[in-house]
């Protein structure tokens, strides 16, 4: 654990630390709007480089901040604890590595974290080093958890006006998923579904007699000319992944893919810009 936390931090040192403002004027570093000065407006508040423009007095205003609260959810199924070379990590390796990575970001930021696991949600204050100590704990034994008796979160364990951040690789059931994004729409809560994949699991990259075993009690298959499926596979797996985006984009949530031969400085990259406001429309 301690050398998942260093690649943690690692990793998320090189984001740029960003805040979450509030939209409206307040303490802060973000510029928000010019205003006319007030009578009895100190003289320290006034700009004077935009009050040397016109023939009034401006006060330069910043936009408030606040910390947020952000839940972390691992998917800690099965079906993540597996890679197709061994080149390439496990996807449960991957997950955790991000999951880490950005409470790492978030809690040097200031921001409330909450782990959502099959129990009770873990809640980690902003805190130095101790607190991300505690999310690293909280986050391994959910992903020690029995596979059987774990699901996806509870949007009940999501506080209101929450965001949330979902890190799996999205091979449960689409119904599942459905209302699961639902409920956060309805807390409201935003989420951003971060879809963590190996490269054979959209390719099926193999030929020949290939047994193939399930990690979750499927039964075994055997197929002896898996070529002649490939293109089947594939037009099953980008269907499931539409259906996907289409569930995102629906309940008013953003998806981010990775797959687990990329770096993974570009999935934390692309969550934090998001978490900032300034990722893609769902």
């Amino acid at each position: 654990m301690p050398a998942l936390i260093l690649s943690a931090q690692r990793i998320a040192a090189t984001v740029a630390a960003g805040h979450h403002g509030r939209r409206q004027a307040g303490p802060g570093e973000d510029f928000w709007q010019f205003r006319p000065a007030q009578p009895g407006e100190p003289v320290t508040r006034i700009d004077w480089r935009q009050s040397a423009r016109g023939s009034r007095a401006y006060v330069r205003e910043t936009e408030a901040e606040a910390a947020q609260t952000v839940c972390l959810w691992c998917d800690p199924s099965a079906s993540m604890r597996w890679r197709s070379a061994p080149a390439l990590p496990l996807k449960s390796d991957c997950a955790i590595l991000l999951t880490l990575a950005l409470g790492a970001l978030l809690l040097r930021q200031g921001e409330r974290v909450r782990l959502l696991t099959p129990g009770e949600p873990v809640d980690i204050p902003p805190g130095g080093r101790a607190a991300l100590d505690r999310l690293a704990v909280a986050l391994m034994r959910t992903m020690a958890h029995d596979p059987e008796d774990t699901n996806l979160p509870h949007p009940q364990q999501v506080p209101r006006h929450a965001r949330v951040v979902l890190v799996g690789d999205g091979l449960c059931g689409l119904p599942a998923m459905a209302a699961l994004l639902r409920g956060l729409t309805a807390r409201p809560a935003r989420a951003l579904l971060l879809l963590v994949n190996d490269p054979a699991e959209a390719d099926l990259p193999y030929a020949g007699h290939v047994r193939f075993s399930g990690l979750e009690g499927e039964d075994t298959l055997t197929l002896s000319g898996v070529e002649q499926v490939r293109g089947a596979y594939r037009d099953a797996y980008a269907r499931h992944q539409a259906a996907l985006a289409d569930l995102c984009r629906t309940n008013g949530h953003l998806l981010i893919r990775h797959a687990t031969g990329q770096r993974p400085e570009e999935a934390l990259l692309a969550l934090h810009a998001a978490l900032s406001g300034r990722g893609e429309r769902p």
